[in-house]
């Protein structure tokens, strides 16, 4: 009898994992989990202070402030970057902005359709724009600090961030 008890519990438990969503895997880092979604790892710096991914896929990563990085162009992380995580994309992203001559212009979605074609997507709304993946191989550094500090370089204006 002890037996089957041990068997019923074990079978319960074991149900009660395969029934967790994908979306509560434990990865290690952001850049682990953004790997097990089809995205290269080098989508988000190295100074990620934390994650959390709910059930419905929605995707919240802070950091320490706002920071400056490059890939092909400047870009800008906020301290909170949202996005809807799912397989290969995410989308209606808040707090990434990307330079396009010399306007910060928001990115809404970065999407991997096809990982052996070695291109991505960046919809920054007003143009599509692929860039190759291996930019994003390895998680950039941030800047968090600029001469004077990152607030008296970037400023918003008319709804477009603009460098002075």
């Amino acid at each position: 009898m002890a037996a089957f008890f041990h068997f019923t519990i074990f079978f319960l438990i074991s149900l009660i994992f395969l029934s967790l969503p994908s979306s509560l895997s434990l990865s290690s880092t952001i850049h682990d989990l953004l790997r097990s979604k089809g995205l290269p790892p080098g989508l988000l710096p190295k100074e990620v202070k934390s994650y959390s991914l709910s059930q419905n896929g929605l995707l919240e990563v802070l950091l320490d402030g706002p920071c400056l990085t490059k890939y092909e162009n400047r870009v800008l992380f906020q301290s909170v970057v949202r996005a809807n995580l799912s397989y290969g994309s995410l989308i209606g992203v808040q707090g990434l902005t990307q330079e396009e001559l010399f306007l910060w212009l928001p990115v809404k979605d970065i999407i991997v359709d096809d990982p052996k074609s070695g291109l991505i997507l960046f919809d920054i709304g007003v143009a599509h724009k692929q860039l190759a993946l291996s930019l994003f191989e390895d998680p950039p550094s941030c800047k968090t600090q600029l001469k004077g500090g990152l607030r008296n370089h970037v400023r918003k204006e008319k709804g477009f961030e603009a460098m002075r």
